[in-house]
């Protein structure tokens, strides 16, 4: 395991994280991930310690398995769910995530429809001087954080089982596709594959991949993109084209405003993965998806459940140990 001295007490973005803290993070998944492979599954690291999983949205994977990660480490955990909660009876969020506080929580694991929610928790934790730890597990269309490491973490111990690094990703192709417009996954991602040296294209339809996107960023300029190795298609050959990697992404139709897409039968002929479609990558090219995901549009049923392209139940199993190393990291592991 990683002897990374860890100095940040929250985790809300990507955007300003280091080399040395995403190798911190992968190296210590990959401890995890050994960990896991026991038959005594569990390590005392955060005995004593309570995580709060507070998930005002729906979520299977990344809930399940912060509560997984969490008991994994010895935490106690508590679940809030918003449907059973005094948010019904008009409650705020700040009083619930108060509420908790008082009940002697030491991390919140909060997920939100809305962007900036997670940093508003963590502001007020700080301002009230409480030595809580705030991680994002998803906010509107802002980031989720945990999938792009987990994602980053599936891809380099695919190339090395033993010392994952984002050095390995250095010159590799990567296409995502699909909403990126209302993807808080691609935001996470595409932060995590810049700073890999990884070539990054994007491809979606105009409506779903609009010209502001880059000004979101903070690329405001084709020259910037290029410097960041950061490239956009409307169409999706060029982006496919000599891919090492494919990450897809799921409609987000509960975010969609409006008539984005004439139907779902045209966008997946026109944007759905399939394996005719892989031909334009590497040989060996393999596909992603952060689910859930919708068999038959963002990509091919056959596809998605063939071991040998697909990546997407190594990103389920890779979410344990990867959130376990946050968890450890926040709740003042050493190393």
């Amino acid at each position: 395991m990683t002897t990374y001295t860890w100095n940040r007490r929250h985790i809300l973005s990507l955007a300003d994280f280091t080399t040395a803290e995403y190798n911190a993070i992968l190296q210590t998944a990959a401890s995890f991930q050994e960990v896991l492979s026991r038959r005594t599954k569990k390590v005392p690291t955060l005995q004593g310690q309570v995580v709060a999983n507070l998930f005002f949205e729906p979520s299977t994977r990344t809930r399940s398995s912060f509560e997984i990660a969490a008991k994994r480490l010895s935490a106690d955990t508590l679940n809030f769910a918003a449907s059973t909660s005094s948010l019904t009876k008009g409650e705020t969020i700040l009083d619930t995530a108060k509420t908790y506080l008082a009940m002697g929580t030491d991390i919140m694991v909060i997920r939100h429809k809305e962007a900036g929610v997670p940093q508003a928790i963590a502001q007020e934790m700080d301002r009230l001087e409480e030595k809580v730890s705030v991680l994002n597990a998803g906010d509107g269309q802002h980031e989720h954080p945990s999938q792009g490491l987990l994602d980053l973490f599936t891809i380099c111990r695919l190339i090395d089982p033993q010392k994952p690094r984002i050095e390995l990703l250095q010159g590799k192709k990567i296409a995502i596709v699909g909403d990126i417009l209302h993807s808080r996954v691609a935001r996470s991602n595409i932060w995590s594959l810049i700073a890999s040296g990884v070539e990054v294209h994007l491809a979606a339809p105009p409506t779903l991949l609009p010209k502001f996107f880059a000004e979101y960023l903070g690329l405001t300029t084709p020259e910037n993109f290029q410097e960041q190795r950061l490239f956009t298609h409307w169409r999706l050959e060029p982006a496919l084209t000599n891919a090492d990697f494919v990450m897809t992404l799921r409609l987000q139709k509960e975010r969609m405003t409006g008539n984005l897409l004439p139907s779902l039968r045209e966008y997946h002929q026109i944007f759905g993965i399939t394996r005719n479609k892989l031909k334009l990558c590497k040989p060996n090219v393999k596909v992603l998806h952060p689910g859930p995901v919708n068999r038959g549009i963002e990509i091919s049923s056959d596809l998605m459940d063939d071991p040998e392209f697909s990546l997407i139940q190594d990103q389920v199993t890779s979410g344990v140990s990867v959130r376990m190393a946050l968890l450890y990291f926040i709740g003042g592991g050493k190393g």
